[in-house]
């Protein structure tokens, strides 16, 4: 039998602890309002940021452990492709990262969860690097 998920219980995802769709979609408009006007990285987003924004916060649920509606919409995530037509230096993972951790820091979340996010928000940052420091 499988364990039913509580959303306080020791089986909870981090998606059902954080408080689900709301949770991510509050962290991306808290993370897109600082790439909306950094000009490192506002050159590599559409004029309008409705799709972007509708796109990583179902990438964030799902990877966290909610619904897998983002393959369903998108098919699998490939990180990497999705970015090479983008320059991603040292310089802009670092504002990326900077922005995604100012985000984190406003969400009020346990200390243990907030370094879990950011570690894997590190990774991610540095994995996508695809030009020449």
């Amino acid at each position: 039998m499988r364990p039913v998920r509580r959303p306080d219980g020791p089986e909870a995802t981090p998606y059902q602890r954080w408080g689900g769709e709301a949770f991510f979609v509050a962290l991306v408009d808290r993370f897109y309002a600082g790439v909306d006007t950094d000009p490192r990285l506002r050159h590599m987003y559409p004029e309008d940021l409705t799709e972007p924004k509708a796109h990583l916060a179902l990438f964030l649920g799902q990877y966290w452990g909610g619904p897998s509606t983002y393959n369903e919409q998108r098919g699998a995530p490939r990180l990497r492709m999705r970015h090479v037509p983008f320059v991603i230096g040292t310089a802009e993972a670092d504002a990326w990262l900077g922005h995604m951790t100012d985000a984190v820091l406003a969400a009020g979340m346990t200390p243990a969860d907030q370094a879990q996010m950011l570690d894997y928000l590190k990774m991610a940052a540095k994995s996508l690097i695809n030009a020449p420091t």
